[in-house]
């Protein structure tokens, strides 16, 4: 008997007694039969209590098992075509460790509020789960990406006492009598980093008070922030490209059974090629105005305009040197045009939007002082960060990844709230 067992490794143990700890997501008595569908973390299998081969109080503890009921059953494993996952074990027997009562989530339509009111619990769902492990192989496949290019993570605070992408969209808290926020990036922090290890990133939750209720908003949402010194635009794109790359090929060969949980037709990612589409803002504009869009140049796109966009490429697509006016203060100027600033999106298709945001920072000290009082940003706040300008300035580029609409493109999902295990709403923060 295998008490170290996992579904996950059932292939292993085929014709050998296991022992499964673990929880039963569905259950059909069929007259002398008891069909139990368990998981247990790393997977799902069938287990059958039959009435004739069993002892009669095993039985009777397998009839009163309910949706949720936490279990741990010893039988005999073995490949069962009909299953629903190709292995079956013949229980001998069924202990229960504790029996849930009147489990609210059902196999019946639930709508979108009930779901995330008890996101707790729809966390279990077959679905949930794939979408999750999704989710955790895009994090390794960052992780492990960054740390092979030499990139050091560097963890940046969470407390700040200013703004990186804006002061609309600030937390402001009391940090004992003084004026502070919660972290929109670690970008500025990062930057200070690369003066010392060169390559850095950092992984960690960015908060941001947009009173936005589309699809692809979060409040709170999780952010992994590169910088590179001596990285220039051009380059940055390029590493970005290789980045998501690798995140489609990983997804592509490790998560095959979720995808297929989720019905997810993978076929508009593995037909995902190298090099992506770039198009300028001004191509951009041209072109959303010929597929109807009523976008003016100077404005930033908004949701509508890169869905529009982002139904006619198969392929992500970045989008080139934006108005420097809808770009924050620290992005450098093209210099042959000082109105444009060398910062890129990138896009994703099938009508998904912005997945990475990022460009190349300016190094010159006395551009960025004039840039932070032009737009009325107080240079006590920044002196810090102005002086990395001071002391051995150079080029450098850097990016953003929102990782939930990242998930979100990968698994085709129609709403962000579904790639974070616990999102945080406009209308909602419980559980």
């Amino acid at each position: 008997m295998n008490k170290d067992f996992l579904i996950k490794d059932a292939s292993e143990f085929v014709n050998k007694e296991i022992t499964v700890l673990g929880w039963v997501y569905n259950l059909r008595p069929s007259g002398s039969i008891v069909f139990l569908q368990v998981r247990d973390g790393s997977g799902f299998i069938q287990a059958t209590v039959v009435k004739n081969d069993v002892k009669k109080d095993v039985f009777k503890e397998a009839q009163k098992i309910t949706l949720e009921t936490s279990v741990e059953i010893t039988g005999l494993l073995k490949e069962e075509k009909r299953s629903p996952t190709g292995y079956e074990i013949s229980a001998k027997s069924v202990i229960i460790l504790s029996l849930a009562q009147d489990y609210p989530i059902g196999k019946k339509e639930h709508g979108p509020d009930f779901l995330l009111k008890n996101r707790h619990l729809w966390l279990r769902s077959k679905r949930q789960w794939a979408i999750l492990r999704i989710r955790n192989q895009i994090i390794q496949g960052i992780n492990e990406f960054l740390q092979t290019e030499g990139y050091t993570r560097i963890d940046t605070p969470i407390i700040t006492p200013s703004a990186c992408e804006g002061t609309t969209t600030l937390f402001e808290i009391d940090y004992f009598g003084q004026k502070a926020y919660l972290s929109q990036s670690g970008q500025l922090y990062l930057e200070a980093a690369i003066f010392s290890v060169g390559k850095c990133y950092d992984f960690s939750p960015a908060l941001r008070a947009e009173k936005s209720k589309t699809r692809r908003h979060l409040i709170e949402f999780w952010m992994m922030d590169a910088e590179a010194a001596f990285m220039d635009f051009s380059q940055m794109l390029s590493f970005e490209e290789e980045l998501i790359f690798f995140l489609i090929e990983r997804v592509l060969k490790n998560c095959r059974e979720e995808f297929k949980i989720i019905e997810r037709d993978v076929k508009p990612l593995e037909s995902i090629k190298k090099p992506f589409a770039r198009l300028t803002y001004d191509e951009t504009v041209k072109k959303l105005n010929e597929l109807g869009s009523d976008i003016v140049w100077g404005s930033d796109l908004g949701n509508d305009d890169e869905t529009m966009l982002m139904t006619h490429y198969q392929t992500p697509v970045f989008i080139t040197h934006y108005p420097a006016k809808v770009k924050a203060f620290y992005c450098k100027k093209d210099s042959g045009n000082e109105n444009l600033a060398l910062a890129a999106d990138l896009l994703a298709p099938e009508g998904y939007g912005e997945v990475i945001g990022g460009g190349q920072r300016e190094e010159d000290y006395q551009k960025l002082v004039d840039i932070i009082n032009k737009e009325g940003l107080k240079e006590k706040d920044y002196e810090w960060y102005l002086d990395l300008r001071k002391y051995g300035s150079v080029i450098h580029s850097g990016f953003g990844v929102g990782l939930e609409r990242l998930v979100a493109w990968i698994c085709k999902l129609e709403h962000v709230r579904e790639s974070i295990p616990f999102p945080r709403l406009l209308d909602r923060f419980y559980p």
